[in-house]
């Protein structure tokens, strides 16, 4: 979609592989927890998976049983070790080693496992032991794989929480507690020098429940709205994902890591709550997963980070009913334990879109035949108001791709992929939604970013459906 500025290389590899990028995106991923006594068995969810979009997989432990089933799927494998195992490894290189061939050597290559997360959310713990062992444990994991010949296949890292930030507001500002430094500056170092990821948790979400104002939800569910300005860079940020990430990039380019990448190993909205809690619901839920897979489908990125996606893990892929807490804390699943959807975000290979009438390939407009008393109607389609910036253009791009609408012509291959602009591909996403949404004025809106007119926009082998006024 907007702005995809896809390298040669990235081409390449695609053509070479055979990808059809609307049925496959190396960047989702998905949490699959286990605190629970319903799940489906290995086997069927390595099904579930292969009819999906999902290429990656994040474990928290290293089931033996789901590591098997995922052989010669194809799809990425990220396991991880409890907390609990830190001091052993840090410790003990032949606990490491062992630790390495049981969980890694064991099932590689047939099972792609891709990184290790050593721990999860060490730092926050106030654990002072724990989290001066991490790295020496993160080490002693590297040094084992190395060993098995592996260390440039499997890398290895570990999770943060987005509190690591003193602070994140505007993004260019962002920061990690300096109280942090030193642990951070080892940590880092070590991602930079094996080229693992920086895998943090932002959770729009959680920002909402602190500021549950309309504008905020709106600006955590990539919907219409007014924007955020960061004064220090220009830029005008339209959804809170794009926010949370690049504050952690600014944080990163301040301790002096601009190469060490991101990877966001959760995200997620609940759809469903307790009656005091803020924010989940089932309508809420499927804005914010569809967006943000709208949003990462279009390749455009963030604006510190713009042209690619980054990784991103949504949590999760089942609700885990033995977790402890609220409501919310028991309703991420995306499916359900029978295998169904919880929601429709468009994960399907059959359906790349969540279920919604979809208009055909190339739309006729019905034109009502005139009498002596009624004038023939006006042909309206919906398009951008001149002067409007290209973020508001690309919120509104990520809002109409993400309620369903067929996004596939302003795709790669698409006939109304050129021009490859913001602008272009927003005026037909919008214009898609209006019409498909019963042309009513209201859904040609977009925050005032768009007006209707009687002027086709269609071009060349670019067809725009047509309503009337």
């Amino acid at each position: 979609m907007a702005a995809l500025r896809f390298t040669e290389t990235f081409l390449l590899l695609t053509l070479l592989l055979g990808v059809n990028k609307a049925k496959s995106q190396s960047f989702i991923g998905v949490n699959y927890g286990q605190v629970a006594n319903n799940l489906p068995s290995p086997a069927a969810t390595a099904k579930l998976l292969q009819s999906t979009s999902i290429q990656k997989v994040r474990l928290y432990g290293s089931d033996p049983a789901i590591i098997q089933a995922l052989a010669n799927t194809g799809i990425g494998i990220v396991i991880g070790t409890a907390n609990g195992d830190i001091s052993a490894l840090a410790s003990d290189p032949n606990f490491a080693k062992n630790w390495v061939n049981t969980n890694v050597v064991a099932y590689y290559p047939s099972s792609r496992i891709i990184l290790i997360t050593i721990g999860n959310e060490v730092i926050m713990s106030g654990d002072e032991n724990l989290i001066t062992q991490l790295l020496p444990a993160m080490q002693n994991v590297k040094n084992a794989l190395d060993a098995a010949s592996l260390g440039d296949k499997v890398k290895v890292s570990t999770v943060h929480s987005m509190a690591l930030l003193k602070q994140s507001e505007p993004p260019s500002s962002g920061s990690f507690d300096p109280s942090f430094g030193d642990v951070l500056k080892g940590l880092l170092a070590f991602n930079n020098a094996t080229g693992s990821p920086f895998a943090i948790n932002p959770y729009p979400y959680f920002a909402y429940r602190s500021d549950p104002r309309p504008e905020t939800l709106a600006f955590c569910l990539f919907q219409p709205n007014s924007g955020r300005f960061d004064a220090n860079t220009k830029i005008k940020y339209m959804n809170m994902f794009d926010a949370q990430v690049d504050a952690v990039r600014s944080a990163l380019n301040a301790m002096g890591f601009k190469n060490v990448e991101i990877v966001v190993a959760e995200t997620g909205w609940p759809y469903k709550g307790d009656g005091d809690e803020v924010g989940p619901s089932v309508e809420n839920a499927k804005a914010y997963n569809g967006n943000l897979i709208a949003h990462l489908r279009s390749m455009v990125g963030t604006p510190l980070m713009p042209g690619k996606s980054v990784d991103t893990y949504l949590f999760a892929l089942y609700d885990e009913d033995l977790k402890p807490g609220p409501t919310s804390e028991r309703s991420f699943g995306l499916f359900k334990s029978d295998l169904t959807m919880t929601y429709d975000i468009g994960l399907s290979k059959t359906s790349q879109n969540p279920v919604t009438p979809a208009m055909p390939k190339t739309p006729v407009t019905p034109t009502p035949t005139p009498t002596p008393s009624t004038q023939p109607k006006k042909a309206a389609w919906c398009v951008p108001k001149a002067g409007v910036s290209d973020a508001e253009l690309q919120a509104s791009l990520d809002y109409a791709c993400g309620q369903g609408i067929d996004c596939s012509p302003i795709q790669p291959g698409g006939a109304c992929f050129e021009p490859n602009t913001v602008a272009a591909h927003a005026a037909y996403a919008m214009n898609l939604f209006y019409q498909t949404a019963g042309r009513n004025p209201s859904n040609c809106d977009f925050s005032q970013a768009a007006m209707l007119s009687s002027n086709n926009p269609s071009y060349n082998g670019c067809t725009y459906p047509g309503g009337s006024t």
